[in-house]
C-alpha cells in the first residue's frame, strides 16, 4: 500500500474508532438518563449508509470522518410533542445533562487505559535505551557511550521511547534532571543532566540533539559512502572501508572522526588513518584539508561522507502479562494526562511553538501510517493517545465543546437557573469562531511541517 493511501485508510480508522466511542458515551448514558436519540452520526455531511433501529434512533455513517454527532430529542431545536416531553434533554436535571455530555471524554480516557492495556499485552518492539554519541552537556554530565538509561527522574525508562519522552518536557520546562544509568554490568549510578543550561529558544522535535545525546541504534558506523574528488581522500580512501583508528585513536563511529580531523588539521602534519578494505587492514597516511563554511568559519577536512546505514533490528520488548497490564495501563494514562496538560499549558504561554503542538488531519494520517507500519502494537500507542487528546481537548471551556457546555450547566448550578438562551447563542458564535481559529491553525501547521520543510 502507498504511503498515500496507507495514510488515508489509517486515518479513517483512526478517527472512526475515536469518534465511535466518544459519542458512543454521550449515547449510551442519555439513553441511560431516559433522553430520546434522534441521530448517532460517525462524520459529517452526506449519509454513506443509515438504518433506524428498534429503538427509534437513525445511525448514520457520514461522507467525512472527521467527526461525529448523537442529536438528541430537544425542545430548543424543535417542536417536541407532549407525550415525549419527558424524553427531551432539555428537561433533564442538570446533573443528568452533566453526565451526558461528560460521558463523551469520559469514554475516550476509558478507550485509551483499554487501548493502553491492549498494546502492553501485545507487546511493543522497541529499542534498548542505550546511549551512542554523547556531547555537549551530556558529555559534561559524565554519560558515555555504552550507558544503558534506567530511569529519567522517577519515571523507569525500559525501551528508548521512554528516555526520549521523558527527557522531552524536561528540556522544555529547561528543569534539571537525575539519569540513572548503568555502565557495562556494572552498579546503577546517577548523572545529574543540567538542562537548565539550555539555550532559551530549542526546537522541541530535537530535544535529543540539543542536549547531545544520540542512541545507539542511530549511530552511524564509521564506514565511507563517498569520496569527493580533489579532496585528500580522493584516490586514498574508497567506498565501503571502515576507519578503524586516526592517529592511533580508534574510531567506533561516524561522529568520531570530525573532532579527530580537526585536531589533526590544528597540530598539523601528515596521520594514519586506519581502515579495514575488504577484510584486509590497510594504514593510509592522509594531510587535512583546511576549508571554509559559507559563513566564513574554516575548518579541517578528509573530503569523504558517511554511508547510509540500515536501521537495525528492535532489540528490546515492553510487554507486560494481562493482570500487570492494567495497573500499567492505568499508571502511563494517568502519565500520559498530566503530560498532554502540561503541553497545552506550555503552548498558552508561548513555552513551545504552537506548530508543534496542535496537529492537523495530514500530520494525524501520517503519523497514524507510520506508527501501523511498526505492527499492531504501535498503532495502539498512538490510537491511545489521539484518543486522550480528544478526550482532554473536549473538555477545554470552549462553547461548541462539551467542556463549553458542562461551564454553562456548573455556572447553572451556582445561579439556580439556566444560562440564558442570548448567552448561549453568543458563546456558540465564540465557540465557533475559536474552533475555526484551531481548525485554520491545524491546517497550516500541516502545510508548514509536511509540504514547506
Amino acid at each position: 500500500m502507498s504511503e498515500l493511501l496507507g495514510s488515508v485508510w489509517w486515518l479513517i480508522v483512526a478517527l472512526g474508532l475515536l469518534v465511535t466511542f466518544h459519542e458512543f458515551g454521550h449515547f449510551w448514558v442519555a439513553r441511560r438518563c431516559g433522553v430520546k436519540v434522534l441521530r448517532f452520526s460517525v462524520g459529517f455531511g452526506k449519509p454513506l449508509w443509515r438504518r433506524t433501529g428498534r429503538d427509534g434512533t437513525e445511525y448514520v455513517l457520514a461522507l467525512l470522518p472527521l467527526g461525529g454527532y448523537v442529536k438528541m430529542l430537544d425542545e430548543r431545536e424543535q417542536k417536541v410533542p407532549a407525550e415525549l416531553a419527558g424524553q427531551a434533554f432539555n428537561r433533564k436535571s442538570v446533573w443528568q445533562r452533566i453526565a451526558i455530555v461528560g460521558a463523551g471524554p469520559a469514554a475516550n480516557l476509558l478507550l485509551c487505559v483499554g487501548l493502553l492495556w491492549a498494546m502492553f499485552v501485545i507487546g511493543r518492539p522497541d529499542y534498548a535505551p542505550v546511549i551512542g554519541a554523547v556531547e555537549g552537556i551530556a558529555a559534561e554530565a559524565g554519560l558515555e557511550r555504552g550507558d544503558t538509561v534506567l530511569a529519567v527522574g522517577e519515571r523507569q525508562t525500559p525501551t528508548w521511547s521512554e528516555v526520549h519522552m521523558a527527557l522531552i518536557p524536561a528540556a522544555l520546562d529547561r528543569a534539571d534532571v537525575t539519569l540513572t544509568v548503568r555502565s557495562g554490568d556494572g552498579p546503577a549510578q546517577s548523572r545529574a543532566l543540567p538542562l537548565s543550561r539550555l539555550p532559551a529558544q530549542i526546537d522541541e522535535r530535537r530535544v535529543l540533539s540539543e542536549i547531545g545525546l544520540a542512541p545507539r541504534h542511530l549511530s552511524v558506523p564509521p564506514v565511507v559512502g563517498r569520496v569527493e574528488p580533489d579532496t585528500p581522500a580522493w584516490g586514498v580512501l574508497a567506498e565501503g572501508d571502515r576507519i578503524t583508528a586516526i592517529d592511533a585513536t580508534p574510531v567506533a563511529d561516524w561522529l568520531d572522526i570530525g573532532p579527530l580531523v580537526q585536531q589533526l588539521g590544528a597540530h598539523g602534519g601528515k596521520a594514519m588513518v586506519e581502515v579495514v578494505r575488504d577484510g584486509d587492514r590497510l594504514a593510509l597516511e592522509l594531510l587535512p584539508a583546511r576549508l571554509e563554511r559559507p559563513d566564513g568559519e574554516a575548518y579541517w577536512a578528509l573530503g569523504v561522507a558517511a554511508a547510509q546505514p540500515r536501521m537495525p533490528e528492535k532489540d528490546a520488548l515492553l510487554q507486560y502479562g494481562p493482570l500487570q497490564a492494567v495497573p500499567a495501563a492505568l499508571a502511563e494514562g494517568w502519565h500520559q494526562t498530566g503530560e498532554l496538560v502540561a503541553m497545552i499549558g506550555r503552548a498558552f504561554t508561548g513555552r513551545v511553538a504552537v506548530e508543534n503542538t496542535v496537529a492537523g488531519p495530514v500530520t494525524i494520517a501520517r503519523a497514524a501510517n507510520a506508527y501501523a507500519d511498526q505492527g499492531a502494537a504501535w498503532f495502539l500507542s498512538l490510537l491511545a493517545l489521539l484518543s486522550l487528546s480528544l478526550g482532554i481537548l473536549n473538555l477545554l471551556p470552549i462553547p461548541v465543546l462539551d467542556g463549553g457546555h458542562l461551564l454553562y450547566y456548573l455556572i447553572e448550578l451556582v445561579k439556580g437557573s439556566p444560562v440564558s438562551e442570548r448567552t448561549m447563542v453568543v458563546g456558540q458564535y465564540v465557540g465557533l469562531a475559536l474552533i475555526a481559529a484551531l481548525m485554520g491553525l491545524a491546517f497550516y501547521n500541516d502545510i508548514i511541517n509536511n509540504l514547506v520543510r
